[in-house]
């Protein structure tokens, strides 16, 4: 199978494939993956502050019903397998974008996704906030939206960025399975080049590029997340 990987004549194809496909791919990556990561930190944001300021003690308790509902559904999103999910909205896709096909199209699936890992990202963050700061603040006569803006957000930021780090990793490797159905970027080419066509060089480029853009979106948000921690450490000294 592997005989042939690196002839002359697969290398001078991969260097062709490379040079015309390669940074459109890169790009439709990024562009997927930034956005869905956008949209599912809009959606999963306050559905993880509400799993927690929601609960029975809270700083805003809701009705158990509506509470039990929202995990409910978190959950039984996060269980669907992401390739059979992509399937499942096919009919929210095509109403939201126009199309099941394509790189834009390949974000509604994404965001479907990622908001519930995100919710459940956002509410391990919140419950690392020290209970005293918000029995202060609530001792203060702070308002449930203000205690939840202006302590729980901000005292949570370095384990926000962190998890942000995460989820965002995890929906670029979910973009690369959106390639099965048409979804642009690396995925695509890894599936069409070596999966379809048995060109294996193409698939192995394809994903060390992926794992580089891994590796830069956690170097970023690790970055971030120590310069985070440092500005909480000098405003409590």
């Amino acid at each position: 199978m592997f005989k042939d990987l690196f002839s002359e004549e697969a290398l001078s194809e991969a260097w062709r494939i490379i040079q015309a496909e390669f940074l459109t791919a890169i790009w439709e990556t990024v562009y997927v993956t930034v956005l869905a990561t956008v949209f599912a930190v809009l959606i999963g944001l306050p559905l993880g502050v509400l799993l927690v300021v929601g609960e029975k003690g809270g700083v805003l308790p809701l009705p158990k019903w509506m509470l039990k509902t929202l995990n409910v559904i978190i959950n039984l999103l996060r269980s669907v397998p992401f390739l059979i999910l992509m399937i499942l909205v096919f009919p929210f896709t095509r109403f939201i974008v126009g199309t099941v096909v394509g790189t834009t199209a390949s974000i509604v699936p994404l965001v479907v996704a990622a908001f519930p890992f995100v919710a459940r990202l956002v509410e391990s963050s919140l419950r690392e906030v020290n209970p005293n700061t918000i029995e202060m603040a609530q001792s203060m006569g702070a308002s449930p939206l203000q205690i939840i803006i202006k302590v729980m957000i901000p005292e949570s930021v370095p384990s926000l960025i962190s998890n942000a780090t995460i989820a965002i990793t995890t929906i670029l490797g979910y973009s690369a399975m959106s390639g099965i159905i048409g979804g642009g970027g690396l995925g695509k080419i890894a599936i069409n080049y070596g999966y379809y066509r048995y060109k294996y060089l193409i698939m192995i480029a394809a994903v060390i590029l992926l794992i580089v853009l891994v590796q830069i979106f956690q170097s970023i948000g690790t970055k971030l997340s120590l310069k985070a921690d440092k500005r909480l450490k000098k405003k409590s000294v």
